[in-house]
């Protein structure tokens, strides 16, 4: 008889990855799983949709770049990369700044409901599919997301805290989206994550007074995960013209802003993260989109102009009225909470009316990590 897994680095399949993560969740934390199980317009979500849609999709007219993108998934280069090896320093959680660890805990969290919540997703599809091009697709993916999902409660347990997956998996509500928009959101989710985690660990190559986490260490196979994935949507959509053109293009304009503009707010929730790290958040939120809208080129026919007059202090706008409608929240005061997400709203129409700019989508789809 083979021993059982023990880590979910070296799990071949989701369905592996899960097992072992069950077996962990009695160690798991009611709080962390609290936090994990809000939803805002700012955590992360779980979503559900039309899977017959999902499982209707062609792949012949992609079919080249297609077999490529699964070659490379099936043979599994990060196969055992994410658990904790000699690189693994010692963290003082007893001692790391209070704030510090405060908002490092809300980002770990944070960053392992949204693997997670891919996770759910892609499993389901790979379960109720019968196109063995899409269920094998949402297979390797899910198999990915489990991984990052399992390895950030790892580093969570060390605080003494972790998200209990299997308890989300039931409990959490879930947001039914239609499929073209779980194209733009996920496709949109995996690149800004690259564009994310790559200028966070190229940072700290540069910087490594500054890794006050050996997580971090990680980034850059985990970042080349996000990237595939990312391919795999850009592909998704690129088997139907239509949905890159016409009346669609104003969806995707309006999930850049909301990805965009999420993450500046999320963000800035966390100064002393940042401070940390010796980033700053508004340089880091440019470098970020800069990367992303790059990258999205490949398959959407714009990009928002994130060097626009009103783009930044609009941004800051926004992050004024989201902190003020915390505060409002938190104190019951009902009149200044509706000014505030009076004065949200406002901001983000600012953002979204703001022209964006068109260019010509490339003949090839496939592109390569480069930064």
């Amino acid at each position: 008889m083979n021993a059982p897994l023990k880590h979910t680095a070296d799990a071949t399949t989701v369905e592996e990855g899960l097992a072992i993560q069950e077996e962990q969740a009695k160690f798991d934390s009611k709080a962390a799983t609290e936090v994990a199980m809000r939803n805002t317009l700012l955590t992360p979500r779980f979503y559900t949709t039309d899977f017959d849609e999902l499982d209707a999709i062609d792949v012949s007219g992609v079919r080249e770049d297609w077999d490529q993108l699964i070659d490379q998934m099936v043979s599994d280069p990060n196969k055992g990369h994410f658990k904790k090896n000699e690189d693994w320093d010692y963290v003082d959680w007893d001692n790391m700044e209070p704030q510090l660890k405060k908002e490092f805990i809300d980002f770990l969290i944070s960053s392992c409901t949204a693997e997670f919540s891919g996770c759910v997703l892609y499993k389901e599809m790979k379960r109720r599919g019968a196109n063995k091009d899409i269920t094998q697709l949402f297979q390797l993916m899910a198999r990915d997301e489990a991984r990052h999902a399992g390895f950030i409660n790892d580093a969570l347990r060390e605080a003494g805290v972790a998200v209990n997956l299997g308890f989300l998996t039931q409990k959490k509500k879930y947001t039914y989206f239609r499929p073209k928009f779980i194209y733009y959101a996920t496709y949109l989710s995996e690149k800004i994550g690259y564009a994310r985690y790559i200028t966070i660990f190229r940072h700290l190559e540069a910087h490594p007074e500054h890794r006050f986490h050996p997580i971090f260490k990680w980034f850059e196979e985990w970042c080349n995960d996000e990237f595939s994935h990312g391919e795999a949507f850009a592909l998704l959509m690129k088997t139907d013209p239509k949905l890159t053109s016409g009346f669609n293009v104003y969806w995707i304009k309006f999930f850049l802003t909301a990805v965009y503009a999420t993450m500046y707010v999320r963000d800035h929730q966390r100064p002393a993260f940042h401070e940390a790290l010796g980033v700053d958040p508004d340089w880091y939120a440019h470098e970020v989109f800069t990367k992303t809208s790059k990258l999205s080129e490949q398959i959407f026919p714009i990009t928002l102009d994130i060097d626009h007059p009103r783009w930044q202090p609009t941004l800051e706008k926004l992050q004024k009225a989201n902190a003020d409608l915390a505060e409002a929240t938190e104190k019951g005061q009902f009149f200044a909470k509706i000014g505030a997400q009076a004065r949200a709203a406002l901001a983000f129409v600012s953002l979204i009316t703001i022209p964006a700019k068109s260019h010509k989508v490339p003949a090839s789809t496939r592109l390569e990590p480069v930064y």
